[in-house]
């Protein structure tokens, strides 16, 4: 059973800035890919970000220059740093780990953003 721990969501104003958090307890994020899709109501979930070996990450365009990705390997924690907040960043973030090939996901968090 992989557990991931997510936490940062809430309520922001356009423009505002929020940071996700994602632990996965008793994993090693230094060999692994993590990050976030997002889903927005009545939208397919998309891939936000995500960050993998070596520190080689990947940010979606619509995203891009906003949203930042780093990890703590010490910590096993990802963060998601988002900046400079659109309304249409409103959505469920669901933080995931791919092990190996399976990919595990945590509860999700929502973002709102108000315009």
């Amino acid at each position: 059973q992989v557990q991931l721990v997510e936490s940062g969501g809430g309520l922001v104003q356009a423009g505002g800035s929020l940071r996700l958090s994602c632990v996965a307890p008793g994993r090693s994020t230094s060999s692994n890919v993590m990050g976030w899709y997002r889903q927005a109501p009545g939208m397919q979930r998309e891939l936000v970000a995500n960050i993998g070996i070596g520190g080689r990450s990947y940010v979606a365009d619509s995203v891009k220059g906003r949203f930042t990705i780093s990890r703590d390997y010490a910590k096993s924690t990802v963060y998601l740093q988002m900046d400079s907040l659109k309304f249409e960043d409103t959505a469920h973030y669901y933080c995931y780990i791919d092990l190996d090939g399976v990919i595990y996901w945590d509860r999700g968090t929502l973002v709102t953003v108000s315009s």
